[in-house]
């Protein structure tokens, strides 16, 4: 077909873009556990009938590894001419191409028109389940999914539920939320079918291509910007699963267009959850490059042609079976700091300090009321790296997750639990000319019953790096009632006792002697530093 004019093409975008936002808007509405509705752990995205990418909702970014890995497998295993319309396949394996850990679990289904399939709709949301688990090897980590199929021909397949729920720990919550998620695909579907009647298949096929193509020119011109050069850094990382700094390295490489990102040199895999699979690096990677150029970008496979990735099979960044994977985002997150410091040798003005890692709470147990196993589950935001402009944003999540906290009324009525403490750290961002995002603070306490506890993350050792002369953010840190300790992040308080979660601080942006004295007394005022970092720090002499 002729190719469209630009309205037409932006037309349909927009309508593409709408329908993901949709499909994730109702996974959120129709979700039952609180990790989904409140924490909105969950995201979505059209493909072509190629399996690439045509519009991902702004949710997740690193979910796209786990919405790439299983329309691709699917594609590679599947017949496609024995798929049917009302089929959805259902995975969560990073190593089967299900997901990137296992407790994002994938729902996928094919849009049919006249019989044919014309593209594919998917959705991913994170179940809070798979609790008390082992790190060792995947195995270890829950049910392992490969791309099956949950409906055939729009009939519940009840054996491959029943064996997915009697592997689950929270399986009333699971049950809801896969419901959740078949109403999101079964939106998806009824409005991408919508699009096609109004514009025709054709159409609506070529748009997407052009967007495809549209996404390319954006992403080499936004490259072409940056300096050519190999631009290198290097991080000992620390984390709370690991008793050694491990020695991460990135390289990136700008020639004219094109961008290469080269893992070389990682650490191999290792018997913890911190491994990535390819998918997951690819989504960090990609996610990185859309936040270097036009923000207006749109998030479709058109961009991954300009990107080479290079990351050694069998390392730390690109685990082979069978390494376990359920922390990978702790890697993840630095990495993505990592890419964006080697790139401040070229673009100063464009990139951040580094942020906040994710330092996890996870507390299980039986509820004292209802009978029922619970499992709270929470990512901890914390201090954004600043910018050369502007200070970093205080108690967020950054780069990769994006997810919202869980309320404090919603967690203490939904589980037996008690948030004594939830605020900002003083001094935890790191002084700067622009000063970082403030970390967290938060405590939650047993109310009347004994519950497990698994409390860690990275930058307990390193902080998040400053640029440009700024200084580290503040330490990620657990703190534990009396009598409580942890082997291995696990750990058990009972009635009254509690544990509490620190994040990291951002990093700083250039010489905090040279900060704006205004701001500097703004900071003092609301308690966001100490009259000592005012007097030390910053050189304030009132």
């Amino acid at each position: 077909m002729r190719r469209l004019d630009p309205i037409t093409v932006e037309v349909i975008g927009s309508a593409l873009s709408t329908i993901v936002e949709q499909m994730g808007k109702a996974i959120i509405r129709a979700a039952y556990s609180a990790n989904i509705k409140e924490r909105r752990d969950c995201s979505a995205a059209v493909f072509d009938t190629a399996g690439r990418v045509v519009a991902q909702a702004e949710q997740i970014p690193f979910h796209l590894g786990s919405l790439l890995g299983i329309t691709e497998e699917t594609l590679k295993r599947v017949d496609v001419s024995t798929v049917a319309e009302g089929d959805v396949f259902i995975g969560n394996d990073a190593h089967t191409g299900g997901g990137t850990h296992l407790n994002d679990i994938v729902f996928l289904e094919p849009v049919f028109v006249d019989g044919a399939i014309v593209a594919w709709v998917a959705n991913l949301a994170h179940h809070s389940d798979f609790v008390d688990r082992g790190h060792a090897h995947i195995f270890q980590e829950g049910l392992r999914i490969p791309p099956v199929r949950l409906y055939r021909a729009g009939v519940l397949q009840q054996d491959v539920m029943d064996v997915v729920l009697l592997n689950c720990q929270v399986p009333h919550e699971r049950v809801n939320d896969f419901r959740a998620q078949m109403a999101a695909n079964r939106l998806g579907v009824q409005r991408v079918q919508a699009l096609c009647a109004r514009y025709g298949v054709a159409v609506v096929q070529t748009a997407s291509a052009m967007l495809m193509d549209y996404g390319e020119r954006k992403a080499r011109a936004g490259i072409a910007a940056i300096p050519d050069g190999r631009y290198e850094f290097r991080h000992a990382f620390d984390t709370s699963l690991w008793p050694e700094l491990l020695d991460l390295v990135v390289a990136v490489e700008v020639k004219g267009e094109e961008i290469t990102f080269d893992f070389t040199g990682c650490p191999p895999q290792n018997r913890t959850g911190m491994n990535m699979v390819f998918t997951a690096l690819q989504a960090i990677v990609y996610y990185l490059v859309k936040t270097l150029i036009d923000l207006d970008t749109p998030a479709n496979a058109g961009v991954h042609r300009a990107v080479r990735i290079v990351a050694p099979p069998g390392s730390v960044v690109n685990a082979l079976p069978p390494a376990a994977v359920y922390s990978r985002h702790e890697v993840a997150q630095r990495l993505a700091d990592m890419m964006l410091a080697a790139l401040a040798q070229a673009i100063p003005d464009r990139v951040i300090a580094a942020s906040t890692g994710i330092t996890v709470m996870t507390t299980s147990g039986t509820h004292p009321h209802t009978g029922r196993f619970y499992v709270y589950n929470e990512s901890m935001g914390g201090g954004m790296g600043a910018r050369a402009s502007q200070d970093g944003l205080d108690g967020v999540h950054m780069h990769l997750t994006n997810s919202a906290n869980i309320p404090v009324e919603a967690l203490e009525s939904e589980h037996s639990l008690m948030v004594e403490a939830y605020e900002l750290v003083q001094d935890s961002g790191g002084p700067g000319r622009f000063r970082g995002g403030m970390a967290i603070r938060r405590k939650v306490s047993a109310v009347d019953h004994q519950a497990t506890v698994n409390l860690g993350g990275p930058n307990n050792i390193v902080p998040p790096w400053g640029l440009d002369g700024g200084m580290p953010g503040g330490l990620a840190r657990i703190e534990l009632a009396e009598g409580v300790t942890l082997e291995r992040r696990n750990g058990v308080i009972g009635p009254g006792q509690w544990g509490a979660s620190v994040t990291a601080g951002g990093g700083g942006y250039g010489d905090p002697k040279q900060r704006d004295r205004d701001l500097v007394r703004r900071d003092l005022r609301e308690g966001r530093i100490s009259p000592r970092a005012a007097s030390e720090i910053y050189g304030l002499e009132e």
